[in-house]
């Protein structure tokens, strides 16, 4: 019976999907059956070949392998591998090169001999290429083929480098990189247009001869892909859905990569349910997007036509389900995101005690602040609540090079202006303006740029933090010890990093703390920033009796919005507003035009806020609720 339901779960996934809780137990899984090959082989005195990825998703596989081979004694003195791809042109030595990636992450950790490692080869005459690739797929054959090919998934469904139009027996070669692909690897080069144009990488043909296939993906970025990948029909659009062919294929996937597939997205459509309050809500609100009908228009028949048959018989009447949710969305309106005073606060998402709050706002870089919850801000200081904003690291990676040469510029000719005694500035910006000429992509900036850069960014956020209201001693700059390594890839969390939240927050004791739970960051800096507030009031708790009542609202916007179903605080902003929220975002010059890691989004970050916020109001007002300009949306996090 177990069996079938999985079935039936499983119906409109075209090959096997396993998930697991988080990336960490999934890589662990991975890195188990890797060793499992490999022991199994050294019994019958043999060689394990192992077809080996890079990027993001198997660091933790790598890692875990590692403490096999130090801790466990696992030996990898009989594995050959072959790494799926490289960048070309690309001299192994370059911090991009995935030479320089497997050996920091695996090869460099363990007994491997380095003969039996082949990793395709960037330094290679253009016309030499294709003997190249055909040496490659023979030395793959004389070993007996790929015990185990690992894979990763790009944003196109690519597997390895095989790009949408790549053909389902192609071989070794060498391609074009598609233009996602290439905005994807931006910040690993310091741009995009530092980004090698092609690639050298093992065909979807090659992968296919795998004994065994195992396809890794996490996080939430990633759940389109798989979706289109694992429900989706075959095509060359996206070239992962080929492995639909195979027999010798698995998923490994990660809750929120997972997120998208029917059985977690809309369960109801493939089983029965346990129908709890946020199920029901989120199949009412999916069912009225569905029709384009508001909630309080949805009848029997449609809730029986799209698999919601047992919520109208289990929950019935309909039109209860509907007033419930309704009722439901419309008392997370509000316009007191501190509590409303002296008011009924049972069918409010805030307390309406105390009436003035002590509220901290974290913003992980100098203008999430403004741009995720300006509105927001701007309304807690008007209702005159105790506001204190807190930059958690100076954004000092994000700052253009010319900017800074403007400022010394600015600050040196203010200077002999004024007639005022300054330190001769003259050699440092003369080492300044010869290290940016000379400048390498990703290079790490001088202590002296990485200070100007730093000051632009403070500058500009105690600029933004004014013109919301705050006095110049409720703007506070944490700089975060973990994110001063002077490049994108920061350092791991240090106790520095919580005990100096736990120290402002014990300052301020706060009724509320504002977060951004706006993960798709493509630094990792939002979720760095979340994990360290939350281990600094876990531990608060256990001492501080104020953390008890303390609620935490997290806010996005910068990269993405709530959606609908999600949200428990929805503030609505008038159009004056909306305009008083853009204007604080514009003291963010720096940022302003084209910021240095605009991510996957051509908008600038006043235009996205503005969008996002909109389109959050239009949801509303689609489903029957009242038509508001905007709003900002909240979700409170709850230990």
């Amino acid at each position: 019976m177990a069996r079938l339901n999985l079935l039936e779960e499983t119906r409109f996934e075209k090959l096997p999907v396993t998930v697991f809780k988080n990336p960490q137990e999934a890589s662990i899984n991975v890195a188990n059956r890797i060793a499992k090959i490999i022991k199994e082989k050294q019994a019958l005195n043999q060689h394990a070949v192992l077809g080996l990825a890079t990027g993001a998703t198997p660091i933790k596989v790598y890692a875990e392998l590692v403490r096999l081979h130090k801790e466990e004694g696992l030996s990898f003195k009989n594995v050959i591998t072959f790494n799926l791809d490289e960048y070309y042109p690309m001299q192994p030595t370059d911090v991009q090169s995935y030479v320089s990636f497997m050996n920091e992450n695996l090869f460099d950790h363990i007994d491997i001999d380095k003969n039996n490692v082949h990793i395709p080869d960037g330094t290679i005459k253009l016309e030499d290429i294709p003997a190249f690739c055909l040496a490659y797929e023979r030395k793959i054959t004389d070993v007996g083929g790929l015990d185990m090919q690992i894979l990763g998934i790009g944003r196109t469904g690519h597997i390895g480098f095989n790009e949408p139009g790549s053909a389902p027996n192609s071989g070794t070669r060498l391609v074009t990189l598609d233009d996602l692909t290439r905005r994807d690897a931006a910040r690993d080069f310091g741009g995009k247009s530092f980004v090698p144009t092609k690639a050298i990488t093992m065909g979807v043909g090659t992968i296919f001869k795998a004994r065994e296939i195992v396809l890794m993906a996490w996080n939430g970025k990633k759940a389109s892909i798989i979706k289109k990948t694992v429900e989706g029909e075959m095509s060359s659009d996206v070239p992962a859905t080929y492995l639909q062919l195979s027999d010798h294929v698995e998923f490994i996937l990660d809750e929120d990569a997972a997120a998208l597939l029917t059985r977690f997205d809309t369960p109801w459509l493939v089983k029965d349910c346990v129908w709890t309050d946020k199920l029901i809500r989120k199949a009412v609100i999916w069912l009225a997007n569905k029709l384009n009908k508001p909630i309080l228009k949805l009848t029997e028949d449609d809730f029986n036509n799209n698999g919601m048959a047992q919520l109208a018989v289990e929950k019935g009447p309909v039109y209860n389900i509907n007033i419930n949710i309704f009722n439901k969305l419309q008392h997370t309106i509000t316009g007191w995101p501190g509590g409303k005073p002296d008011a009924d606060d049972t069918q409010r998402p805030e307390r309406a005690t105390p009436d003035k709050k002590r509220v901290v706002i974290f913003s992980p870089h100098p203008d999430d602040d403004v741009i995720s919850m300006g509105g927001t801000f701007i309304r807690l200081v008007d209702q005159g609540h105790d506001v204190h904003v807190a930059y958690q690291t100076s954004g000092n990676t994000a700052v253009w090079d010319d900017d800074v040469l403007r400022f010394v510029e600015f600050n040196m000719d203010f200077a002999e202006r004024m007639g005022m005694k300054n330190p001769d500035m003259s050699d440092t910006y003369t080492k300044m303006r010869q290290f940016i000429e000379q400048k390498k992509p990703n290079q790490i900036d001088t202590p002296e740029i990485q200070t100007v850069k730093g000051l632009i960014r403070k500058g500009e956020a105690i600029a933004g933090a004014r013109y919301c209201g705050l006095q110049d001693d409720h703007i506070h700059f944490m700089a975060l010890p973990f994110y001063e390594s002077g490049k994108v890839q920061k350092n791991p969390i240090t106790e520095a990093d919580v005990l100096l939240t736990m120290e402002l927050l014990q300052k301020i004791k706060p009724h509320q703390v504002f977060a951004a739970g706006d993960f798709e960051d493509p630094h990792g800096t939002h979720i760095v920033c979340f994990n360290i507030i939350i281990e600094a009031l876990k531990r608060l708790e256990k001492t501080e009796s104020w953390v008890k009542d303390c609620w935490l609202w997290m806010y996005r916007g910068a990269w993405l919005e709530f959606e609908t179903h999600e949200i428990e605080m929805a503030v609505p902003l008038s159009p004056q507003e909306v305009e008083r929220k853009k204007f604080a975002i514009f003291k963010h010059q720096s940022q302003k035009d084209r910021a240095v890691f605009p991510g996957d989004d051509a908008r600038e970050f006043w235009q996205r806020a503005e969008d996002r916020n909109r389109e959050t109001a239009k949801s509303y007002d689609d489903l029957g609720l009242a038509d508001y300009e905007a709003m900002e949306a909240f979700v409170r996090y709850k230990f």
